[in-house]
């Protein structure tokens, strides 16, 4: 069975809207952000490639810095935060996200542009601990 995230031959899939873009998938220490594609889809670019869309594996770890106040106040979350990429199972919308620590799951829609990610290897968020702060993570640990 081809999981939601992956095509058949098991790699990383983007949004279905950005499926007429170049892609490629995620590399472990590279750093992203969000923008808005032309179709109007958020997805993750690397710095400097905005036209490539970088597709991410369900379960990815990333280290997300610069979340925008009114996302923080939605969902109550910090400026900086550690969280796991996702789909939704949405057939006829936009279905890339993130799940916070609380189970809470955001569309990169609703995330916005310019947020930025730390794809970071799981051991390495291991060290930071999980200290009772539902995965808010202080800005000097991005």
């Amino acid at each position: 069975m081809v999981g939601i995230c992956e095509n058949r031959e098991g790699f990383a899939m983007c949004d279905y809207s950005l499926e007429h873009y170049t892609s490629r998938p995620a590399v472990v220490g590279e750093r992203y952000e969000t923008r808005r594609f032309l179709t109007g889809t958020i997805g993750f670019v690397a710095p400097g490639d905005t036209q490539t869309a970088v597709c991410m594996a369900c379960d990815t770890v990333l280290l997300l810095s610069g979340i925008p106040t009114s996302v923080q106040e939605r969902y109550n979350v910090g400026k900086a935060e550690r969280v796991i990429f996702c789909q939704t199972d949405n057939p006829f919308g936009h279905r890339d996200a993130v799940r916070f620590a609380d189970g809470k799951e955001v569309l990169l829609q609703d995330l916005g542009e310019g947020v930025e990610a730390h794809h970071a290897f799981s051991g390495e968020l291991l060290a930071e601990g999980d200290g009772g702060s539902a995965g808010r993570l202080e800005l000097a640990a991005v």
